[in-house]
């Protein structure tokens, strides 16, 4: 039987680059804050455009090293929060089933830098990205990042990322050409910035018949997201087993930069939680294991005689809240990416 457990909290999140040889440096708007950052009024330029160049040109340089040489050190002290989680998952594939860590190609990156008047410090980039898995190109798709440095004692890290199913609206900007931040409790939008996330994890755990559907489109990272988890709980009870799902906050930092239309980007991050079990958590068969969590079952593979396994997912998401203004218009989810972080089979 599929079950959906409860309902979801959310709190906040962090993505990629690559050093560029052409970098076209785009701003985009908003006015508030992210994480509890300060709120930039373009007077205050603590990061400037082009050291927010220099950091992103320094994660892509060190990072496809780390990759390609397999360094777990530099490769994960050069992330953070919700990248964190999925990087360490990489690198644990790749020590504990030899699973080379995942390489990327990086195209001209469009730069959103707010104005802001201290610590801490972030921006957004926009760029196009082609995975390269075992020496095989994939195809480009554009991600957004978002890299953050919480105080001078600190070095700059990669902290969320997101792959875009659509195109970014058109981003605000002050008179010198900053990004705009965005407060998340933000009472002119049609959901505040930190009741984004929860409001997709309605629809996400209960389908495109919750309330929450009134508020946030339809989707892949929504309604789609929904049916997909659905069709793995049918799955399962078809085997006589029994799947239940919940999407649910994480207590990563969340970013928000202002729309030309005064509504705004958030990027966020949820964890996507699941158990497969035998009904009455009673041992038996062995219980069905998607490939890419297995490399991270601290207890190996599910064997006859299991009860059940579990797994979470880290999951990054990018939305655009509109204005209360915009009448009818619902909040929609743009892209989303997001791997396997953690699995134990009981």
């Amino acid at each position: 039987m599929a079950l959906r457990r409860g309902r979801a909290r959310l709190t906040c999140l962090g993505v990629l680059g690559s050093a560029a040889l052409a970098a076209t440096v785009a701003l985009g708007g908003c006015s508030s804050s992210a994480a509890s950052a300060n709120t930039g009024s373009g007077s205050a330029h603590a990061l400037t455009l082009a050291q927010a160049q220099a950091a992103y040109d320094s994660y892509v340089t060190t990072s496809t090293a780390a990759a390609k040489q397999g360094d777990t050190t530099h490769g994960l002290a050069i992330v953070g929060d919700a990248q964190w989680a999925i990087v360490h998952a990489q690198y644990t594939a790749l020590s504990s089933s030899g699973t080379p860590v995942t390489q990327y190609s990086y195209g001209t990156p469009t730069f959103y830098v707010p104005a802001l008047p201290d610590y801490p410090l972030w921006f957004m980039v926009a760029v196009p990205i082609r995975t390269i898995t075992d020496g095989h190109p994939g195809p480009v798709v554009t991600t957004l990042l978002a890299f953050q440095r919480y105080m001078p004692s600190r070095q700059w890290t990669l902290d969320g990322s997101a792959v875009l199913d659509q195109s970014l609206p058109a981003m605000a900007r002050d008179s010198d050409g900053y990004a705009i931040q965005v407060a998340a409790s933000d009472q002119s939008l049609l959901l505040q910035p930190n009741f984004v996330g929860p409001t997709q994890a309605a629809v996400v755990d209960e389908g495109p018949t919750a309330p929450a559907a009134a508020v946030i489109g339809s989707g892949p990272q929504t309604t789609a997201m929904y049916a997909a988890q659905a069709a793995q709980g049918n799955a399962a009870t078809a085997r006589g087993l029994r799947y239940q799902w919940l999407l649910e906050g994480a207590s990563f930092a969340q970013y928000q930069l202002r729309t030309a239309d005064g509504g705004a980007l958030v990027l966020y991050a949820m964890y996507l939680n699941t158990t497969t079990e035998h009904p009455g958590n009673v041992p038996g068969s062995p219980i069905p294991v998607a490939a890419d969590v297995i490399p991270l079952l601290a207890t190996g593979s599910p064997t006859a005689g299991s009860h059940g396994v579990t797994a979470n997912w880290t999951y990054e998401f990018a939305a655009v809240d509109p204005p209360q203004t915009a009448h009818g218009a619902k909040a929609e989810v743009i892209g989303g990416s997001g791997t396997p972080t953690y699995g134990h089979a009981f």
